[in-house]
């Protein structure tokens, strides 16, 4: 129970993911260990490992609207009415005003500067080729705008710029407008659009934290002690959310219920994580959930595959768990997608929210051999089935400039 004693519960799902562009199919696909990476030719860049969704746009969209807005908009657009629907509601008058859209994004407007610049130095440079639609398709809450737009939604919307704990981060801002009573139902999530920038694969590449292998469907090994680093991914999940009294009223069915959260900043470094930090995110997010570490059922991890993020943040789960009665099972979802960025908190909680029902936990991908520093009990390389069933399940996710969001859902019980 969250403190002011309201509860807060999800309600509905919408996502697009690299292996999957509906909770059941993306579920089925990490129940079986099947993950879907490919190989993409990038403009400066060549050809490089990357998660592309293919969802289709129009089922919300028509081809003007996709043309002249973002495939960050486009993702957003398709997940947001799919959470709706799924959750039995549809944008009404008495609805849309109530109705707010919180979107965590890693970045924004790169993808669209890099295509427009590529564009006019064609034409050497003449401004006059420059897309009219630059201003609206780059501005920050773009993706949750584009939402508003699609859907008639006339309550608030904005993006939370939070790299890559920024799928947390949207839900969590969803929970707090809840919470205030700002709105009566949140579209709250994350999205990316990553991929189709070359900066970000530039970038990582300079850095050597970017993932090479000879099959793109084991390149991204979180935890294995021969990954090489990040698989650059696109994808979405947008959840319904809304105060619990409202979901009974209207007979909703009820996936989770947000049990605590928390977030904080490193304050050391541009890019290396402080596992303290890491850890004191946990242990915050525990305390507002009123529980003990043992607890905890499932963690979820961020690991991304690079040689010191994986070993920091086992550091931060020893520190957290490692004297507690029992430690909890632990997964991880992007050897299956690889990094969806901004996406990645909110799709890797949803892949594991179905436990609830099947109690079924799905096993990490792609680790043959465990990294000794990696070593922690219960690592999942296989689907297993808790005999106790699964009550809380944790959800981290880290981002440059330390950046950390850390939220915990619950079984639903009335």
């Amino acid at each position: 129970m969250l403190k002011n004693g309201e509860r807060i519960v999800i309600t509905g799902v919408g996502l697009a993911a690299p292996n999957g562009n509906s909770l059941p199919e993306f579920r089925d696909n990490l129940l079986n260990k099947r993950a879907r990476i490919e190989n993409i030719t990038l403009r400066y860049v060549g050809e490089v490992h990357a998660g592309v969704c293919h969802f289709d746009p129009l089922k919300y969209q028509n081809k003007r609207d996709v043309r002249t807005g973002t495939r960050a908009g486009s993702i957003a657009i398709f997940c947001a009415n799919d959470a709706f629907a799924d959750a039995g509601l549809s944008v009404t008058d008495g609805n849309r005003s109530r109705t707010g859209v919180y979107v965590g994004i890693t970045e924004h407007g790169n993808v669209e500067t890099e295509n427009e610049i590529f564009n006019i130095s064609q034409f050497k440079y003449d401004v006059k080729y420059w897309n009219h639609y630059h201003n609206p398709r780059t501005v920050a809450n773009n993706p949750a705008g584009e939402v508003t737009v699609n859907m008639g939604i006339t309550g608030p919307h904005y993006c939370l710029g939070a790299a890559c704990a920024a799928g947390n981060a949207g839900i969590i801002q969803g929970v707090q407008q809840l919470l205030l009573g700002e709105v009566d139902t949140a579209l709250a999530g994350g999205v990316s659009e990553s991929i189709h920038t070359f900066g970000i694969f530039a970038s990582f590449k300079s850095q050597g934290a970017l993932a090479l292998h000879s099959d793109p469907n084991k390149a991204s090994r979180p935890f294995d002690k021969d990954r090489t680093g990040i698989v650059v991914s696109e994808g979405g999940c947008i959840y319904v959310l809304e105060r619990l009294s409202d979901a009974k009223r209207r007979g909703a069915k009820i996936y989770a219920e947000i049990a605590g959260y928390a977030m904080n900043s490193d304050g050391t470094h541009f890019v290396l994580p402080n596992p303290e930090r890491q850890a004191e995110c946990m242990q915050k997010a525990i305390i507002s959930a009123g529980i003990l570490p043992e607890d905890i059922d499932l963690v979820n991890t961020h690991a991304t595959g690079t040689k010191a993020g994986d070993i920091q943040e086992c550091e931060a789960l020893r520190k957290v768990f490692g004297t507690a009665s029992k430690f909890p099972y632990i997964n991880n979802t992007k050897g299956f997608i690889g990094h969806a960025m901004g996406a990645a908190g909110t799709l890797e909680l949803a892949g594991n929210l179905p436990a609830f029902a099947d109690n079924l936990l799905h096993p990490c991908m792609n680790i043959d051999s465990i990294d000794p520093e990696c070593e922690m009990p219960n690592i999942l390389l296989e689907t297993v089935n808790p005999r106790a069933g699964v009550k809380y399940i944790l959800n981290n996710s880290f981002g440059m400039l330390g950046i950390n969001s850390v939220l915990i859902v619950k079984k639903f019980a009335d």
